[in-house]
């Protein structure tokens, strides 16, 4: 379904910019609060490419606020930085019509210098490192285990550096990763970000998504010291997908998720490298995927001009 495509956002100068990332635009609103602003970019090997996927932004803001509500009814206490989806009253209308559902008010925090990675299955760099070294990250991952199967013991929490815009993270060990939040706190977001895991795992599952891995990112609120889950939530972007109807131990897995990118980039020999273009096929196959994506996680859909309605059953 052809849409508009959102590159670069503009606040008319009603809100000063912050920073702009790999997907999202960060806007100061006052002094505790920001608006993000999710744009139709896409990048993948940390690099962005030069044009995006036609309403992408919206799919990824209504997606992460749809897990938001589902994640905190179900951990008791769980706190994000989410406030609410509308923009601030002082936005002008014709800006307010443009970033309409890829607009999210939310609390300003000291973010940690980590990204929390839970992998369910063995995939991607994990398997490329357990075919040579039965490690990963220097976890021992027990032998025998083949392309996409489940991890035996559960999930396992191999966290990332977050590298600055245009650098690489580094998967590192989580002994590693404590060094880098502290011990205070890097117990408390291994067990979180677990225990997020297995229950957006178990919530796609019924709906027939495989969540194989994800990477969470969180924050500190400094007056209650308390660890606070932000950033985009459960996405395609954030995460890889299956659907379970074809799961198949034993090889690579179809995807909801940007992995038809990631393969064409490779079969280019194009990882890494920044403005790359992609041709229409692998745009129009890649917002299939995320439209797939959003509709069966959150029973909506999404219109070509990112107004949401009940999917029909």
């Amino acid at each position: 379904m052809a849409g508009t495509t959102i590159m670069q956002t503009d606040m008319g100068g009603c809100l000063p910019l912050v920073a702009r990332g790999k997907v999202r635009d960060l806007y100061k609103i006052n002094d505790s609060t920001l608006l993000f602003v999710t744009t139709d970019r896409i990048s993948a090997y940390d690099a962005i490419m030069s044009n995006g996927i036609p309403n992408k932004g919206a799919l990824l803001c209504l997606m992460t606020a749809h897990w938001f509500k589902v994640l905190s009814a179900a951990i008791p206490g769980l706190r994000t930085h989410f406030i609410t989806l509308d923009l601030p009253p002082h936005v002008p209308a014709n800006v307010r019509g443009k970033y309409r559902n890829r607009s999210m008010q939310v609390r300003r925090l000291e973010i940690f210098k980590i990204e929390a990675i839970v992998r369910g299955y063995i995939t991607g760099s994990a398997w490329s490192s357990y075919k040579k070294h039965g490690t990963f990250v220097g976890i021992k991952i027990p032998p025998g285990l083949r392309e996409s199967e489940a991890f035996p013991g559960g999930p396992i929490y191999t966290p990332s550096t977050k590298a600055e815009l245009g650098e690489h993270d580094e998967n590192i060990h989580p002994d590693r990763a404590a060094e880098i939040v502290g011990t205070k706190y890097a117990k408390r977001i291994e067990d979180l970000a677990i225990s997020l895991y297995k229950h957006a795992a178990a919530y796609a599952l019924e709906r027939g998504i495989i969540i194989a891995d994800t990477k969470f990112e969180f924050g500190l609120d400094k007056e209650t010291d308390e660890v606070v889950l932000v950033d985009e939530v459960l996405t395609p972007d954030s995460s890889r997908f299956w659907p379970a109807a074809s799961y198949k131990i034993g090889e690579p897995q179809l995807s909801f998720d940007k992995q038809p990118l990631r393969d064409w980039l490779m079969s280019k020999a194009l990882e890494g490298k920044n403005n790359v273009e992609m041709p229409d096929d692998v745009v129009t196959g890649t917002e299939e995927k995320y439209r797939e994506a959003f509709e069966k996680l959150t029973g909506q859909v999404l219109d070509s001009n990112a107004r949401t309605e009940a999917a029909a059953h």
